[in-house]
């Protein structure tokens, strides 16, 4: 089995975990860094691989299958349409990019260079999303009518005074919290017909630190949410509850469970396989394992996620850049 040599681009939050999730994967490696700062140097220092201040420079002098880009949200369109143009299969963190027409630029440019752009939206591959998706293809619960996601904060102290405060360069809650769940919600009940947006910040806040957000589709489904950097030390918290005709399912952000009328409830086995530290503020799961790990398998098959796809892409963008003009 040929392996997977990839060139990680970031060694920040999301680029460590990136890094110790290729390095679980059989048939997957990170070949090269690159970064433009002093501890990004130190990072491909410690982990003893070759480092480099650009994409093309990297690309030139190491054999890359794929390049991985987790650098800040800013960054996404010119480092992607860069990578592409070199003819490299493309991984990067959500959000995608800023605007709709940055994220149609990028996924034109992967057709044009025939190579493939991967965006994590990791929710795609936890198990929980699995049994819900399910649900909805095959009707197991009867059509759905309601469903309400929520995601929850501390403020990211560690991030103040810099780009993720930066609305121009961050999109703020919609593009670093909600972008999460509207990615399920899109990918499972299309795009809605209608949707509405609230807001509160505290007394000198010049960012929203709480959000909720209600979207009605043709069908008459009602879908609420709710985003928050609440300007308190509350524990992260992410759980989801889909109501259907003939059942409901709910996700308590540790477990996941069925609810039917004359049945016991099923609670679902949705413990990962392998469990790795993130680093971050979640913890040790397997969901960017069996993110990347399918990543890599789609590199390998020069094909197209299933999961991830553009017209979801495009369409959340669409409406995020409505709620956040």
């Amino acid at each position: 089995m040929k392996t997977i040599r990839i060139g990680l681009v970031g060694t920040g939050g999301m680029g460590r975990v990136h890094y110790c999730n290729v390095a679980a994967i059989d048939g997957a490696e990170v070949a090269a860094v690159c970064v433009s700062s002093e501890k990004g140097r130190e990072a491909a220092k410690e982990w003893g691989l070759p480092c480099f201040s650009s994409i093309t420079e990297m690309a030139e002098a190491v054999e890359l299958d794929a390049i991985d880009i987790c650098s800040p949200t800013y960054c996404h369109h010119d480092m992607v349409m860069e990578s592409l143009g070199l003819g490299k299969h493309t991984i990067v963190e959500k959000p995608i990019a800023l605007s709709t027409a940055d994220a149609a630029e990028m996924l034109a440019q992967a057709k044009k260079h025939g190579v493939h752009l991967y965006v994590a939206q990791v929710l795609q591959f936890t198990k929980e999303v699995a049994v819900l998706r399910q649900a909805v293809e095959t009707g197991e619960f009867g059509k759905p009518l309601d469903a309400y996601f929520e995601r929850l904060s501390s403020c990211p102290k560690w991030a103040m005074g810099g780009w993720l405060f930066d609305r121009k360069k961050s999109g703020l809650l919609p593009y670093d919290l909600h972008i999460h769940d509207l990615d399920i919600i899109v990918s499972l009940f299309g795009k809605p017909k209608h949707f509405s947006v609230t807001e509160r910040r505290g007394a000198g806040k010049n960012y929203p630190e709480q959000m909720r957000f209600l979207y009605e589709f043709e069908d008459g489904l009602t879908v609420g949410a709710e985003a928050a950097w609440f300007n308190a030390p509350i524990p992260f918290t992410a759980r989801w509850r889909v109501a259907f005709e003939n059942g409901v399912l709910v996700n308590n952000g540790t477990a996941l469970t069925a609810y039917r009328f004359g049945m016991e409830p099923k609670v679902y086995d949705t413990r990962d396989e392998v469990m790795i530290s993130t680093g971050i503020n979640v913890p040790p799961c397997g969901w960017y394992y069996n993110e990347l790990m399918h990543f890599v398998e789609c590199i390998r098959e020069g094909t197209a996620s299933p999961y991830v796809t553009e017209e979801t892409l495009l369409s959340v963008m669409e409406l995020l850049e409505e709620m956040n003009p």
